[in-house]
């Protein structure tokens, strides 16, 4: 049988995990919605991205990851969960790169690998 310890660093960790996917997700989505060429300008660009589904997907991911994120909050400090919840840049971008064909410089491979640094030492350290 699992301990009380056990079932709450698990259950951190699944929302961590969660919220991950909802923020990059969402991002992705968004990054979908607003990047169509045939859009046009201003509240042609609105309605357009009103009528597809990107948009919506990226709000309800936004809506979900609330909750998840408020619930990965009550369960560790503001101090590490904030800290660990950077990891989502990385996600974004490294997604962002396979998706839509975004540049990765060397600095952002940098900014990368010390923000993945960061949230390691993060978490193993707690």
């Amino acid at each position: 049988m699992m301990s009380a310890t056990g079932s709450i660093s698990t259950l951190v960790a699944g929302l961590w995990l969660f919220n991950i996917v909802l923020d990059t997700g969402g991002q992705l989505a968004f990054k979908a919605a607003a990047g169509d060429e045939e859009a046009g300008d201003g509240l042609a660009r609105w309605k357009h991205m009103a009528s597809r589904p990107w948009l919506w997907l990226g709000i309800s991911c936004y809506v979900i990851e609330f909750m998840v994120w408020i619930a990965f909050l009550s369960l560790i400090p503001l101090s590490e969960g904030v800290l660990l919840g950077s990891i989502n840049i990385v996600a974004i971008m490294v997604a962002g790169r396979f998706l839509f064909g975004e540049k990765l410089t060397r600095l952002r491979v940098a900014g990368i690998l010390l923000v993945t640094l960061g949230v390691a030492i993060v978490g193993v350290g707690g």
